[in-house]
């Protein structure tokens, strides 16, 4: 059997660019050369697409991991040059449904969740109302349009006091990473938060504060899901932030986390139920809150493209469980053709009534 033709689509025009270029330096450097041969295609933030050959440089030299190349680039080709993609791009253009959407009308298999649930999965407010349709534990919220912002600021303000309290998260509702999320105590930060979270996007989630250990599970698979063992983050700041994500030292990641098995197992219940209530594919990465005075779950929110260096949560949760890196990536190949076969059962013309 011939070896696989997989392509990484990364960068893309977000504010996780710089995340996603590490991220697929990472799969590149880790994947068997026997096994695969690699494309990468490279998405500039401008939004212009350039592909291959892959420069090998160390990976904390972004610049040097883009490519900068004149060669004509023909996206409509990618179905005859390749197998299978892996897209790691994060965030907004990339893990919201719209690349999803391209891949779909071009036929290929993809590593990662359909157009559907990377949409609801990366607005946070589309998100919650699903959880809450399906039972699923969270924690009390709001939510308001940058246009409504910019002519109640104040108005909005005493709405979120009266309903929520302090303190309160304020987040874009379409961003990963922790951009623009900010912990408002008064109504000075307050302000100051919804009108960070409003550069990022038009719509903004305010949530209620929950105290309680911040919980993660990893779930690999399409129809019947599994999961991975419970992580703990322990962030040197007030709470997980980009800058406790990616430049900081001081955070702490406990795997396995030190909670019980009952515990253990009420979160893999409700991370499989979470996974398919979206109807997610492939890969995710669920947050819980552990209020552990009151013995409660709270979910946070579904990653369906979390991190995925060596050094991520998701990667590092799994190879707990006995399943390393490289293996990890061959599963989600796996699982990528596994999905797209199952659509090739739909039929697509429908039956003549003459």
């Amino acid at each position: 059997m011939g070896k696989k033709r997989l392509g990484i689509i990364y960068g893309g025009k977000s504010s996780e660019h710089e995340v996603s270029v590490h991220t697929a330096h990472s799969i590149i450097k880790a994947v068997d050369k026997g096994k695969y041969d690699i494309l990468p295609i490279y998405i500039r933030v401008d939004g212009s697409w350039a592909q291959g050959p892959w420069v090998e440089t160390a990976p904390d030299d972004v610049n040097a991991l883009r490519y900068e190349t004149n060669k004509p680039f023909n996206l409509l080709g990618l179905k005859e040059q390749l197998d299978v993609i892996f897209p790691v791009i994060h965030g907004p253009n990339g893990e919201d449904g719209t690349l999803q959407g391209l891949l779909e009308l071009l036929d290929i298999p993809y590593v990662g969740s359909g157009v559907l649930a990377s949409a609801v999965g990366m607005d946070k407010v589309m998100m919650k109302k699903v959880f809450g349709n399906s039972g699923i534990p969270q924690g009390d919220y709001t939510f308001f349009l940058r246009s409504e912002l910019k002519r109640n600021l104040e108005a909005i303000c005493e709405q979120i006091e009266t309903s929520l309290g302090y303190p309160c998260f304020v987040k874009p509702a379409n961003m990963g990473s922790s951009v623009g999320i900010s912990k408002a105590k008064d109504r000075a930060s307050l302000r100051d938060a919804l009108t960070l979270a409003a550069r990022f996007d038009r719509k903004v989630i305010v949530e209620a504060f929950i105290s309680g250990r911040e919980l993660e599970i990893g779930v690999l698979g399409n129809n019947e899901p599994a999961t991975s063992v419970v992580g703990e983050i322990i962030p040197e700041n007030e709470f997980y932030d980009y800058q406790a994500k990616y430049k900081s030292n001081g955070t702490r990641l406990e795997i396995p986390a030190q909670v019980s098995d009952n515990v253990v197992n009420r979160m893999k219940e409700l991370a499989v139920k979470a996974f398919l209530a979206l109807d997610c594919a492939g890969i995710s990465r669920i947050d819980f809150f552990y209020d552990e005075a009151a013995d409660k779950l709270y979910i946070n929110e579904i990653n369906t493209l979390p991190g995925f260096t060596p050094f991520s949560m998701y990667p590092m949760l799994w190879n707990e469980a006995g399943i390393g890196y490289a293996e990890l990536i061959d599963r989600l190949i796996a699982l990528a053709i596994e999905r797209h076969n199952e659509k090739l059962e739909n039929e697509t013309v429908a039956e003549s009534f003459e």
